[in-house]
């Protein structure tokens, strides 16, 4: 008996909260996105509806409902990744299907909410893009990071990933999967981002132009997008990159502004860091490409709605002095 209890306690623990970080999911704020998600989703409903093709005369026409809304669903994935559970299936059975019933009184099976997930893709993408993600300001951080799809020893027993991951190397070492770049402004809102294979690099001009469209100003990144025509194209778009130099390159002048800008890109490492380890952006239980689209377009939707986020801090006081030198007071 004592065997099974702390057999019991181990995987509860497992599938249950964890204690590193203090992100937790609670009633109010899953009605706040609710709300918000559903105000959209009518909107883009409607808009919808009045660029649609229209449709022969011979053609049926089914305007029935489902019993969830995209709203609702558009919700249920994005409450998953707030820290609370790793297992999607254990949280929609005992969270959603229990603990929330009387948040979602009609409900889709857990096979059914599986085959659903794929047909919310565009309201969700448009989601992010209009009512999630930030605004350029003049000041932007950039970086990539690697996203991990499976193990390298299972690499040629690969089969959802199949002729679509590729191998690439990152400051970890080999992986296979894909990378996500990402661009953020100097509040640690999102501003966009870009999915691509493992082997294709960060200085690619499509990439970089999918990227910093509507962006201007300052552009701050590591020596990884140190590239002299990548510098040209950006600047006639009228976007500074700003990047560190190498150690076997020669010494230039750098305003002292962009120097201490530089120190600052832990805004960009500490959201690539957040959505890994407290959105749980990363793993390799993957059972179709559509829904590790929608995992991973639901967990920087978690992060928008973050309560806090790193940011660079302008609004400090700088303490008035006579000039003397004081060791103490």
């Amino acid at each position: 008996m004592p065997i099974l209890l702390v057999i019991s306690l181990i995987f509860s623990n497992l599938e249950g909260p964890n204690n590193k970080y203090d992100i937790m999911i609670t009633e109010s704020k899953v009605t706040e996105i609710f709300c918000i998600a559903d105000d959209f989703c009518k909107e883009f409903e409607v808009e919808m509806s009045k660029n649609a093709l229209s449709s022969s005369a011979d053609a049926t026409k089914r305007r029935r409902k489902r019993m969830m809304s995209d709203a609702e669903v558009i919700t249920i994935l994005i409450c998953f990744h707030f820290n609370t559970y790793r297992n999607f299936k254990h949280y929609y059975l005992s969270c959603v299907c229990g603990q929330w019933k009387h948040l979602f009184p009609r409900r889709f099976s857990y096979n059914r909410f599986v085959e659903i997930m794929p047909r919310c893709f565009v309201a969700l993408t448009m989601f992010l893009r209009l009512a999630c993600f930030g605004e350029c300001s003049g000041i932007s951080f950039v970086d990539s990071t690697c996203i991990p799809v499976i193990h390298n020893k299972r690499e040629f027993s690969m089969k959802v990933f199949k002729g679509i991951a590729a191998k690439g190397k990152s400051t970890m070492g080999w992986y296979v999967g894909f990378k996500l770049h990402l661009l953020c402004n100097e509040k640690g809102e999102l501003v966009n981002f870009v999915l691509t294979r493992a082997n294709v690099d960060d200085r690619q001009e499509s990439v970089i132009d999918t990227l910093t469209d509507k962006v201007f100003g300052k552009l701050y990144a590591d020596k990884g997008y140190i590239s002299q025509s990548l510098f040209g194209h950006l600047w006639d778009k009228g976007v500074h990159i700003v990047t560190g130099l190498r150690s076997n390159m020669k010494q230039r002048l750098m305003p002292l502004y962009d120097k201490i800008m530089l120190r600052k890109r832990s805004v960009i490492e500490s959201i690539n860091d957040m959505l890994k380890n407290v959105a749980q952006l990363v793993h390799s239980r993957h059972r179709s490409v559509h829904n590790f689209i929608m995992n991973l377009l639901a967990a920087m939707g978690a992060y928008c709605f973050f309560a806090t986020k790193p940011g660079v801090n302008f609004d400090y006081d700088v303490p008035e002095s006579n000039g003397q030198l004081v060791f103490w007071r």
